[in-house]
C-alpha cells in the first residue's frame, strides 16, 4: 500500500513529532505519594487534606472525609475530583450524584459544591485544583 503526502501532511507531521520530541525532552514523570496507601498523618474529626504536589499550574491534595464538606466554590479554579474510597452524595452546581470508588468529577470554577457521606466508611479523593491553590479561593456558601 502506498500513501502520498502533500506538503501540508508533511508539515503536519513534523511538528507533531518536534512537539512530542520537545515535550519528552523536557518532562519527567514524578512519583510524589502511594495515595492508595496513604493515610492521615494525624486524628482528624470530620476532614483532614493533605497537599501531595503543587506547582504554578496545579496542586494536588488527598482529603478524607467522615462526615461531609459544606456547600463552598473555588471562584477561579477548576477541581478534579477521583474517589477512592467510600461513597456519598455529591451536590456540584444544582445537581446531585452518588460517589463510590473510581468515579472520576469535574467541578468547573466558581461552581459550589458539597459532599455527604453516605457510607459507614470516610470518604477519600484525589483532589487537583488548577491552577495552583493556594488556600485563599474557597468561598462558603451560606
Amino acid at each position: 500500500m502506498t500513501y502520498i503526502l502533500d506538503t501540508a501532511d508533511i508539515m503536519k507531521n513534523i511538528l507533531i513529532f518536534l512537539f512530542a520530541t520537545i515535550i519528552a525532552l523536557t518532562t519527567q514523570a514524578q512519583i510524589t505519594e502511594d495515595i492508595k496507601n496513604l493515610q492521615p498523618a494525624e486524628e482528624f474529626e470530620n476532614i483532614h487534606v493533605q497537599k501531595i504536589y503543587s506547582d504554578s499550574n496545579s496542586t494536588g491534595f488527598v482529603i478524607w472525609v467522615k462526615k461531609s464538606v459544606k456547600a463552598h466554590k473555588h471562584v477561579t479554579h477548576t477541581e478534579h475530583l477521583y474517589i477512592l474510597e467510600g461513597e456519598g452524595q455529591m451536590e456540584i452546581g444544582t445537581k446531585d450524584y452518588l460517589i463510590k470508588p473510581g468515579d472520576y468529577l469535574v467541578i468547573p470554577e466558581n461552581t459550589a459544591h458539597s459532599l455527604k457521606v453516605t457510607s459507614s466508611n470516610l470518604v477519600k479523593v484525589l483532589s487537583i485544583q488548577t491552577p495552583e491553590f493556594l488556600g485563599n479561593d474557597r468561598v462558603f456558601i451560606e
